[in-house]
């Protein structure tokens, strides 16, 4: 039996210009810009190894960056390994998406925005990393498909030395940055 067809749920435009289009075909939800499928409900493992991996390698771990809310995955998991008095910044460009996090496919990772822990901060991941001096136990960055393989080129600004360098500023002593891609990359 073959999957129903593709609907087409919303679209909205991004900051560069091109178009996030949600997408379903039964069960299965995709988010797609042009060609290129960005997150699918069907593969969402390694967005939950990503806080999995991170958030053990801190000590009582309270204030965490989520840079990019996807399908809302990795926030999910991030939650899960924080006790009830943190806090979570959600740094994300896409109104759609946090709108869609709300509403279409807010079940998919079980709410996680309606959770008291969470404040989204509309905006580039990248500013909220540079007003940020030792105020995260973690930055966990889930933005384009890791540094090799862009899809928003404003982003390589967070893989380079000086991005690098913000990041590290950003952590508290003993922080942690993970950084999610779809390549291996030194």
């Amino acid at each position: 039996m073959s999957d129903p067809p593709w609907e087409i749920i919303d679209s909205a435009p991004t900051v560069d210009g091109e178009h996030l289009i949600l997408a379903r075909t039964g069960e299965r939800w995709e988010v797609h810009t042009g060609w290129r499928v960005l997150m699918t409900s069907e593969l969402y493992e390694s967005e939950e190894a990503l806080a999995e991996y991170a958030l053990p390698r801190v000590a009582h771990p309270k204030r965490v960056l989520v840079g990019g809310l996807g399908l809302g995955y990795t926030l999910r998991a991030t939650l899960d390994l924080l006790p009830p008095d943190a806090e979570v910044v959600v740094a994300e460009t896409s109104e759609a998406l946090v709108r869609w996090n709300r509403t279409y496919v807010a079940d998919l990772a079980k709410r996680p925005l309606e959770d008291p822990r969470v404040r989204v901060q509309m905006g580039s991941v990248v500013d909220r990393i540079k007003e940020s001096d030792g105020a995260y136990d973690a930055i966990l960055l889930d933005v384009d498909n890791g540094p090799v393989a862009l899809v928003h080129t404003t982003n390589e600004q967070l893989y380079d030395d000086a991005g690098i360098a913000a990041c590290v500023r950003a952590l508290r002593a003993g922080g942690v940055l993970a950084v999610w891609s779809s390549h291996p990359n030194d």
